[in-house]
């Protein structure tokens, strides 16, 4: 019987590929998503790709205490330590919403020791918005 060729494809055999190394980032982006009910913090590079992310929910806050300005900071903590760890040195913040975290989220920012560039609100707004709902009859 001649002796079987093992498949170079086979998972069991052969490690596939190996773990990319982690990317140093020297500049990103922080996203602050602050609604009333919950506020989310994404870190990512300047092309846009997301490095870490936390929300208040994430951290362990349930109902109500997820809107708190204390949940919120938690999650700014958690968020931008991955980019530290990174070596991000220099970031712009992007605030959206208006909950009661974006301010909470953003002290938790400057505390962190990382040089903000600059701070933009882009919280969308309606240039007339949506047609609104007919009379109430009563």
């Amino acid at each position: 019987m001649a002796k079987a060729i093992p498949r170079t494809g086979s998972r069991r055999n052969v490690r596939i590929g190996l773990r990319k190394s982690t990317r140093q980032i020297s500049k990103g982006v922080i996203h602050v998503q602050a609604s009333f009910n919950n506020t989310i913090v994404a870190v990512t590079d300047v092309r846009g790709r997301v490095i870490s992310w936390s929300s208040a929910g994430t951290c362990g806050f349930t109902g109500t205490r997820r809107g708190t300005p204390f949940a919120a900071q938690n999650a700014a903590s958690v968020a931008i330590r991955t980019g530290i760890d990174r070596g991000m040195q220099r970031a712009e913040v992007m605030i959206k919403g208006a909950g009661l975290g974006r301010d909470a989220a953003l002290r938790a920012i400057r505390r962190s020791g990382i040089l903000l560039t600059f701070v933009r609100d882009v919280t969308p707004m309606p240039h007339n918005g949506c047609r609104p709902p007919k009379k109430r009859r009563v």
